[in-house]
């Protein structure tokens, strides 16, 4: 399914040009609810624990979510279009400064 528009088009680069950590956090409590922060958090959290090598029920119980959407991290992470891997390589080397 191709979800790519003028309108994600927008949001893409509105999300690009934001230029420090509060203005992010400030335009997505704006535009999601915190429980869509939350959730979109708790899958870039699954995705980086995955990274690491720990397992689905150990992630499960420390972060609170399915092993179903574990799995689909899981599926994104390995056969996906390298997004989660491309975020969490460069967090990683941010933390290594």
């Amino acid at each position: 399914m191709d979800f790519r528009n003028e309108q994600t088009d927008r949001l893409i680069k509105a999300i690009l040009n934001l230029q420090n950590e509060q203005e992010c956090y400030d335009f997505f409590e704006d535009l999601c609810t915190i429980k869509e922060i939350q959730d979109m958090s708790q899958r870039l959290e699954a995705a980086k624990r995955l990274y690491d090598g720990e397992n689905y029920l150990a992630i499960s119980r420390e972060i609170g979510i399915s092993t179903a959407t574990i799995s689909r991290v899981s599926r994104c992470l390995n056969y996906g279009n390298g997004g989660y891997k491309t975020a969490i390589e460069r967090m990683n080397e941010d933390e290594n400064k």
